[in-house]
């Protein structure tokens, strides 16, 4: 049981359905930092520090709350993948994963913003996509799916018609590792179940 006021620092709307599948009360207020992806930082580390900055910034308008941040970023070959802004970019990211694995990391930080308490990891997961031809690549992109998504593509929706085989997490792919988010809030006292 969550104790105090639990806020939210994302607008991902499979974060806020994946709290809400927890039973978890909530409030959800994204975070107005702007992110600022350094592609020379190794992409976990990326993903806990983006967590962090923007779990910060939302806690420094709150007294007595938990703050939750979380970022996900995929990559491959050291390579980060972020939003793709154009069809031209996505179909880059998607024959790029084609026929390929590579990894999800979910970054998430917790701050209690009455004791100034804070935590931060993330989760890992490995992902490997199918052979994809150039129509599947169209067809999907004028789903409108990728341009939301890091990686260009959402393991939830019809993106996962294109995954093999997971390792790890499947949550974490989703962008809320649940399995990682419980063990951060034991850390806090606080027991779900």
């Amino acid at each position: 049981m969550i104790n105090k006021k639990l806020i939210l620092a994302s607008a991902s709307p499979r974060r806020r359905f994946l709290l809400s599948q927890l039973g978890i009360d909530f409030t959800v207020e994204p975070s107005t930092e702007e992110e600022n992806i350094d592609t020379s930082t190794q992409p976990h580390i990326l993903a806990a520090d983006l967590a962090e900055s923007k779990a910060m910034n939302v806690a420094m308008r709150h007294k007595d709350s938990l703050v939750l941040g979380a970022d996900t970023i995929v990559a491959i070959d050291g390579r980060i993948l972020g939003k793709p802004k154009d069809s031209k970019q996505a179909a880059e990211m998607l024959s790029l994963l084609s026929g390929r694995w590579h990894y999800v990391y979910t970054g998430l930080a917790l701050i209690d913003t009455e004791s100034g308490k804070q935590i931060k990891d993330y989760e890992e997961s490995r992902v490997r996509f199918k052979n994809l031809t150039s129509r599947e690549i169209k067809n999907y992109i004028n789903t409108g799916e990728p341009f939301d998504k890091a990686g260009a593509y959402g393991i939830q929706g019809k993106g996962s018609l294109f995954i093999e085989k997971i390792e790890g997490c499947y949550y974490n792919i989703v962008g809320l590792p649940l399995f990682k988010l419980n063990t951060m809030l034991l850390k806090f006292g606080i027991e779900l179940l």
